[in-house]
């Protein structure tokens, strides 16, 4: 197929400049009538007399502007005195018009659209060239290529900006292909990578699998090779996760919750370091035998005479002054029987114990238990015989008794000093001082003052006005206003510190019992407590600690519910009755007696539960509390607030108030004894032995006897004994004498029988007769 001649011009550019003053017409403006590169069109010539249309002055960016509408009268143009509508630069019409030529467009080299366009089939004009490649571009400075990215006005116009990627774009496709070839180069198996993985008590499969770098799928294929069932989101323990991770090729680094608590007791004390400290005694004994009276005479101080019931129903610390000059710190411990945790409490921070026997008592069951505490504390014992001033008293009963629990005194030739004293009258109490002094001096007791403060938490308690506090007794190191301390489960900043007689002091050497003010909440007594360095050791601390009794505590909730075979039982059995009970309490250890009280009330058939055992006032949450479980709250010298008291109305929970430990305990056991079911039991009356027989019509046979023992009474219940086994067990019908019926019949006199339902009877039998009477429950 042959091609035009003019089919080889390139197509007209939109953006090519306007044509020039004196070039002729351009193949970008195509003439009327005709189309660039195929000449003029047949039958659209010119028309004699038009004006061609205008040309609009180019934009700035070098494109033609829009064609004029032709809507409108158009103004003449052209020079002063030229015809109308003839336009400039146009020969008239009796001059013959010039040739018109196209001429072809030198290509510039940044025209990319110059080359002809070929088709299949389609010959190039002759003489065509092959189109060169254009040149190599050149490499751009930074410079360059931050000028080339700027945008101007007619780039924007023109749209020839070119969008590029950011450098942060491509820095982040340069790390995703760098850890997709490192993955693969680990799954190849080409370079093995050993890593440190941290494996704690309990971890879940994919996070143990995160920590290996290793995929998920791989480690659940691993352990259901070893036997173990688990995907993704279950938790396997320590143990499996190391064999797994040995599997793996990678070393193990076993880790646990509670390392946070390890090196927060400090180093081990060196002889160098060490300085003399006062000795801690612990007075133990019988309830009412007088300990709290000698401290007193020891102390100049009344403390007994402000106690409720006459009895120590808290644990108190006091350090004294001797003639000497020497200090000595007392801890006196409550003689109740529920008061055991107190005793053993005192009896492990102690360096010796007292042993207060009255003398005119002699030895009673907390005499017993403190020399047990004493022993289990492995300290040494002073036995102190007091109320020697009573007439007839005998203190060799005393030390008698005390033989058969293994405590020989030095008047019986052995080691533990006895000292005979009298605390009203203030008898001996120097030689109490001096066996207390010699002892300490055989101990040889000193601690390190230069150090982080460690001690024991002796009594805690809520204050309404400065929240918990704490009696601690520092052992090791001095404490400060100011530190921080973590005690049991609770931390917080000192702020403040009172001695024994409520005086503040600025620090709190060995030996010294202080009450501390600024915890969190109320610890635990018996918890150690334990100056920290900051703050941020002391929260995980705690926090490790608070999860540690929580769990616990459900635990012991669990094992309380039981299991599902003992759930049946009882569902079986019927519902166990319980006592609900709240106990608020004024300080830790007697919420912790009250509870050990109040647990050992109960039995197979009704039980107390205590709900909640806590420290301070009574607030509406314990009302709440006892309303849903219908308990009875039992406040131990503690009152209710205004708003729980008129809640405690409105709902009507019941809120008792006490003073005495033993009141608590007795008026509890009421409550359990009226849940108890009434008991029946068999009250036995009498024998009768039969006689005769007789056979009466509508009744059956009739027995006659006599009453050998006790009395018979009419429908009671009776046993047919015939050679001394139970033949019949069931209720007697009738019971006449001659022909009346009687209620009862007493010995040697003799008596009708006939029994409901039962003929059997032969002559020589025996007859046992009872009633069931209903007697309450009893624990």
């Amino acid at each position: 197929m042959a091609r035009r001649p003019d089919a080889g011009a390139p197509p007209p550019r939109r953006d090519a400049p306007p044509p020039r003053q004196g070039d002729g017409p351009s193949r970008d403006a195509p003439r009327d009538g005709a189309r660039p590169g195929f000449g003029a069109r047949p039958g659209y010539g010119d028309r004699p007399g038009a004006a061609p249309r205008p040309m609009a002055p180019p934009l700035r960016s070098g494109r033609p502007g829009p064609v004029p509408s032709s809507i409108g009268p158009r103004r003449p143009a052209g020079p002063p005195g030229a015809p109308p509508n003839v336009p400039p630069n146009v020969p008239p019409a009796d001059v013959p018009a010039a040739k018109l030529t196209l001429k072809a467009r030198a290509p510039r080299e940044d025209d990319e659209d110059a080359r002809p366009v070929r088709r299949p089939g389609m010959v190039g004009p002759p003489g065509a060239k092959k189109p060169v490649a254009p040149p190599p571009k050149k490499t751009l400075t930074p410079s360059d290529r931050r000028r080339d990215t700027r945008i101007d006005v007619n780039a924007a116009i023109e749209g020839e900006d070119e969008r590029t990627r950011s450098i942060a774009s491509v820095r982040r496709a340069r790390e995703r292909e760098r850890r997709q070839q490192e993955l693969a180069r680990l799954r190849s198996g080409a370079e093995r990578v050993v890593r440190d993985v941290v494996v704690p008590e309990t971890i879940t499969v994919q996070e143990l699998a995160n920590r290996m770098a290793a995929r998920g799928g791989e480690v659940v294929k691993a352990l259901f090779r070893m036997g173990v069932m688990a995907t993704l989101t279950q938790s396997i323990d320590a143990d499996t996760a190391e064999l797994i991770v040995q599997e793996f090729g990678h070393r193990v680094k076993r880790v646990a919750e509670g390392d946070v608590e390890i090196g927060i007791e400090g180093d081990e004390d060196t002889d160098v370091d060490l300085e003399p400290r006062a000795p801690v005694v612990t007075i133990m004994g019988h309830v009412d035998h007088g300990k709290t009276s000698l401290l007193d005479a020891l102390r100049k101080a009344d403390v007994a005479a402000h106690e409720a019931g006459g009895i120590t129903q808290h644990i108190g610390a006091y350090q004294v002054t001797i003639p000497g000059g020497q200090r000595v710190t007392f801890i006196d411990t409550p003689g109740h029987a529920a008061f055991t945790a107190m005793r053993a409490r005192g009896a492990s921070v102690t360096d010796m114990v007292v042993l207060v026997v009255a003398a005119d008592d002699g030895v009673m069951p907390q005499t017993i238990e403190a020399i047990h505490h004493a022993k289990a504390a492995n300290v040494p014992l002073i036995v102190a015989i007091n109320k020697i001033d009573k007439p007839g008293v005998r203190p060799e009963r005393v030390k008698q008794e005390l033989l058969q629990h293994e405590i020989v005194v030095e008047s019986l030739g052995g080691e533990t000093q006895e000292i005979e004293v009298s605390a009203t009258q203030k008898l001996n109490l120097d030689k109490l001082l001096e066996a207390i002094t010699l002892q300490a001096e055989i101990l040889d007791l000193r601690a390190n003052p230069d150090r982080a403060a460690e001690g024991t938490v002796i009594e805690s308690r809520l204050d309404r006005g400065r929240g918990p506090v704490a009696t601690v007794l520092v052992q090791k190191g001095t404490l400060k206003t100011g530190d921080i301390v973590v005690a049991g489960a609770e931390w917080g900043k000192v702020r403040a510190m009172l001695d024994d007689k409520a005086r503040q002091v600025k620090e709190a050497g060995p030996s010294l019992p202080v009450e501390i003010l600024g915890l969190s909440g109320v610890p635990t007594a018996g918890e150690n407590f334990v100056a920290v360095k900051d703050e941020v050791q002391a929260r995980e601390i705690s926090e490790f600690r608070t999860r540690k009794l929580r769990e616990k505590q459900v635990a012991a909730i669990s094992a309380g519910r039981g299991s599902l075979a003992d759930m049946l039982a009882r569902i079986q059995a019927g519902a166990q009755k319980e006592v609900a009970v709240v106990c608020k309490a004024d300080v830790q250890g007697s919420a912790e007696a009250i509870g050990v009280t109040l647990g050992k009330l109960g039995n197979d058939e009704v039980r107390v539960r205590v709900l909640h055992s806590a420290v301070g006032q009574i607030t509406e949450s314990d009302i709440q509390l006892a309303k849903a479980s219908d308990a009875v709250i039992v406040a131990f010298n503690v009152r209710a607030t205004t708003q729980a008291r008129e809640l405690a109305t409105r709902d009507g929970v019941e809120i008792r108030y006490y003073s005495i430990i033993y009141e608590v305990a007795d008026d509890i056991e009421e409550l359990v004894r009226g849940k108890l079911a009434p008991v029946q039991r068999e009250k036995f009356l009498g024998y009768a032995q039969i006689l005769q027989v007789f056979e009466v019509k509508r009744i059956g046979n009739v027995a006659g006897c006599r009453i050998t023992e006790g009395v018979v009474k009419r429908g009671c219940g009776f046993r047919l004994l015939r050679d001394g086994t139970v033949i019949h067990q069931g209720e007697l019908s009738t019971l006449r004498r001659f022909k009346d019926d009687v209620k009862e019949v007493t010995n040697g006199y003799e008596c009708g029988m006939s029994f409901v339902n039962f003929n059997d009877i032969r002559v020589g039998d025996q007859i046992e007769c009872y009633e069931t009477e209903t007697v309450a429950g009893t624990l």
